[in-house]
């Protein structure tokens, strides 16, 4: 998709929008039991030492045969370093990938059948044919790939105090909850420079103090929220809000949604040449005020409140909790924004996939890099991570989580992609602990942890 020219502010983006683990049986990757191969890991866990071997047994699957021909496999250090290339002669039967690190990181295989075949048969996550093998090594001493700048501290505290001059303005729209017991409304706020936070409501209908959820959404051109996002969580008992990244309604027609400018479509492009025109800054400062706005009402409990989200929906929710002092608690899965210097440093590029590579870029982005804001959190937090996630690659999230200085709880998922391109089984570990954690906040317990492959704060 060819992306347009850097369009010169947020601010004119909207004057524009306006005008218009590990649970694969014994460790077999990829949907192996549909596919010619199969690849059983040497550690279940998928985890490794620096400088143990680290290998994965090829056999064919019961039943099958493996395509005539050469398969081919690459493989490389956090996405983007190649190690090694190689083929896999099965003449015998069974064949063996196998490599080490030196250093703390990830390992990232990509395996392709013979050329000209059709590509492995059955359920798999790669569209073109390929399968993909991930393995850890020393997760919790991955780092970030550089300091944070020297003035991000100050630089967020200017953003914030200029959004607290901006008032808030709350318009609530009550509407039909449709689930019984539940209120619901859309929700208005102000932001800075005209901008909005748009986003829905819900709590349960009773009078009473409430524990506050905070979902923060996943990458995508503009789309409409869902009303069952809230109204299921508050039928739980949370006093929960659910805001839109972008300064759009939350509830139009997808007509309208599709009918938007390209340029919004392309939102990770805009502003990227300066920190104070990126378009994640009122992204993060919405996030900021829907916390000041649940902290703020009568109907919090004033213990709980936890922020929440997937992907960029996750990028968003470690910003936000690294700098809002009310938020108690974070849940995140395969969070976007990690380490967006990787890619100057042999690592691969997350997404917003920021182009690093121009040194203004490079400025500008490591302001909204969710390494930088996770030493500053300091509340209970669960991380989950896939470790064949392209889009949001796993090492960024594992310097991140070990940069994070509460209790915390990893949740590696060796055989999964990113969410999206998942199966229900593959993210069935953080789809799990997700579900306890919130049982235990939304009670007033402690949510269980921390996971054996959690690392301690650091000194």
């Amino acid at each position: 998709m060819t992306r347009p020219a850097f369009p010169r502010s947020p601010r004119s983006l909207r004057l524009l929008v306006a005008a218009t683990l590990l649970l694969a049986a014994a460790g077999i990757g990829r949907s192996a039991a549909a596919q010619q191969l199969s690849f059983t890991p040497y550690h279940g866990t998928g985890i490794y030492a620096v400088g143990e071997k680290i290998g994965w047994t090829v056999v064919p699957v019961a039943g099958q045969s493996a395509a005539a021909g050469a398969y081919t496999y690459t493989v490389k250090r956090d996405g983007l370093a190649l190690l090694r290339t190689g083929t896999l002669d099965l003449a015998s039967g069974k064949a063996t990938i196998e490599t080490s690190l030196d250093r703390p990181g990830m390992v990232l295989v990509e395996v392709r059948p013979p050329a000209g075949t059709a590509g492995f048969h059955g359920e798999s996550k790669a569209e073109d044919g390929r399968v993909l093998l991930g393995a850890a090594v020393a997760p919790t001493k991955i780092r970030p790939s550089e300091p944070k700048p020297a003035d991000f501290d100050s630089f967020w505290v200017a953003k914030i105090a200029r959004l607290h001059a901006v008032p808030a303005a709350p318009l609530l729209t009550p509407g039909e909850s449709g689930t019984p017991g539940v209120e619901w409304a859309t929700i208005r706020m102000n932001n800075i420079d005209g901008a909005h936070v748009w986003g829905q409501l819900a709590k349960p209908a009773r009078e009473g103090k409430f524990p506050a959820l905070l979902i923060l959404q996943w990458a995508s051109p503009p789309y409409p929220l869902q009303k069952v996002w809230v109204t299921s969580r508050a039928a739980e008992g949370w006093l929960v809000l659910n805001v839109e990244p972008h300064d759009v309604p939350a509830d139009m027609p997808q007509a309208f949604y599709d009918a938007l400018p390209q340029i919004i479509k392309n939102y990770n492009t805009v502003g990227q040449l300066s920190r104070e025109e990126n378009y994640f800054l009122a992204m993060y400062l919405g996030d900021y005020r829907a916390v000041d706005y649940l902290a703020g009402r009568p109907d919090w409990d004033g213990r709980t409140l936890v922020v929440m989200g997937t992907s960029m929906g996750g990028q968003q929710s470690l910003a936000v909790a690294g700098l809002h002092p009310q938020v108690t608690g974070m849940i995140v899965n395969v969070p976007a924004g990690n380490d967006v210097s990787g890619p100057l440093h042999g690592r691969a590029a997350p997404y917003p996939n920021f182009d690093v590579a121009r040194p203004e870029i490079h400025r500008a982005g490591v302001y909204f890099d969710a390494n930088n804001f996770a030493p500053r959190i300091k509340v209970p937090s669960l991380v989950g991570m896939g470790f064949i996630d392209e889009t949001c690659p796993p090492a960024g999230i594992w310097a991140s989580f070990n940069e994070i200085q509460g209790r915390k709880e990893a949740v590696p998922m060796f055989d999964s992609p990113h969410n999206h391109m998942a199966t229900p089984a593959e993210q069935a570990p953080i789809t799990r602990r997700t579900t306890e954690w919130l049982d235990a906040l939304v009670h007033g317990r402690e949510p269980v942890g921390p996971s054996p492959t959690a690392a301690g704060p650091r000194s």
